[in-house]
This record gives C-alpha cells, sequence and structure tokens, in this order.
C-alpha cells in the first residue's frame, strides 16, 4: 500500500492468466490537516543578575542648612542735643521748691520760735509768719489770720504755697506744703516747723 498526498491508491496484481482487470480509484482531493504549532516565544528582555547595581554604600541624611540672620545696622542719623535727652519717668522724684519760692522762704525759717505778736525773724506768732514770708514775694497780707482768710481767693483744691486756715472765722493760719502738710508757727514753746495739717475740715486760700 502506498500512500500519496493523503490518498491510498491500490493496486492489485494478479495472475498473468487470469484477465487483468484493471480498477482505478478515483483521485480524492487533498485534506487539509490541521498542525498546532507552537508559537515562536515572545521576544523577552533578558534578566539582569541580582548583583548588578549592588554598589555597597551606606546613605547619610543630609544635615538642613543652618539660616544666619543678617543685622543690617542703621545709617546713622545726626540729632540735636533735644532729642537725646532721657525722658522723664514717674521714679524720678520732684525737684526740690525753689529757695526764692513761698515753700523755700518758709524752710528758711524754720526752728524760729513763737511769739505771740511777733512778725520778724526774732519770733513769729502764726499770722506774722505767713505775712512775713509772701511779703518776701512782694504779696501784701493782712496782719491777723482772719483778716488773711477774708483776703485771699477760696479754692477747695489746694497747691503747695496756699494759706491753710483753721476755724471760720479763722483762728490760725499756716502755708500749705502738700501732701496734707504745712508750714507754720502753731503756739507758745514750739518753734516754725513742717507739720501735717492737724483739723479735719481746714478751708485753703490763695493770695
Amino acid at each position: 500500500m502506498i500512500v500519496i498526498a493523503g490518498a491510498m491508491v491500490a493496486s492489485l496484481t494478479l495472475p498473468a492468466s487470469a484477465a487483468t482487470p484493471s480498477v482505478t480509484l478515483p483521485a480524492t482531493a487533498p485534506v487539509a490537516v490541521a498542525v498546532a504549532v507552537a508559537p515562536p516565544a515572545a521576544a523577552q528582555a533578558p534578566l539582569v543578575p541580582r548583583t548588578f547595581g549592588n554598589i555597597g554604600f551606606t546613605g547619610v541624611v543630609k544635615p538642613k542648612p543652618v539660616v544666619v540672620p543678617v543685622v543690617v545696622q542703621p545709617a546713622a542719623v545726626a540729632v540735636s542735643r533735644s532729642m537725646t535727652r532721657a525722658p522723664i519717668t514717674s521714679t524720678q522724684s520732684a525737684p526740690a521748691p525753689s529757695t526764692g519760692g513761698v515753700l523755700g522762704i518758709a524752710a528758711s525759717l524754720a526752728g524760729i520760735y513763737y511769739v505771740y505778736g511777733g512778725d520778724t525773724p526774732a519770733g513769729f506768732d502764726c499770722s506774722g509768719f505767713t505775712q512775713y514770708v509772701f511779703a518776701k514775694l512782694g504779696i501784701n497780707l493782712p496782719r491777723t489770720a482772719q483778716d488773711q482768710q477774708q483776703a485771699v481767693t477760696a479754692v477747695s483744691n489746694p497747691q503747695p504755697g496756699d494759706l491753710v486756715f483753721f476755724g471760720v472765722p479763722a483762728y490760725h493760719v499756716g502755708i500749705y506744703a502738700g501732701n496734707g502738710m504745712m508750714w507754720d508757727s502753731p503756739h507758745s514753746g514750739a518753734a516754725v516747723a513742717l507739720r501735717a495739717v492737724w483739723s479735719s475740715s481746714p478751708t485753703y486760700g490763695r493770695p
């Protein structure tokens, strides 16, 4: 048996004496046989060895840069002396009274003893003392405490240098020094000095 192109052709051989029949098989069309062919392997990148890229170092964190502030000095400016004066603060004490002021004159007479009717540094009574002090400033006051009370302008908010009166009509007078204090010549046996305003209801007047 011979296989040709997917068709089978049979040939029978008979003896010579016999009639030689001839059998012809019709040729068949070729049969397409599907053959599974493995596709070519897809293109694949070559594998990189594990050791590729291993350069063996240890990373170090880079520190942040330090920012140094730059101080720009202002340009020098010429100033007057009045701009460089130290400011006055509440911790500074008030200046002392001028020796030519009312309180300065009154303080200069401290220690002179009371003399009834006296109006000189040889001895003062209360109104003789106040009259003498203000006369040094060119201010003429009457002689008695009652008359001085009538001659001045009454004030409710006294300032140092005002007159302070006791009683209405006044029987005593002194010179107000501020902070509840006064200069006066009070009575026999006492001298001119700085004392507290001892009355609870004094009146004040400004020459």
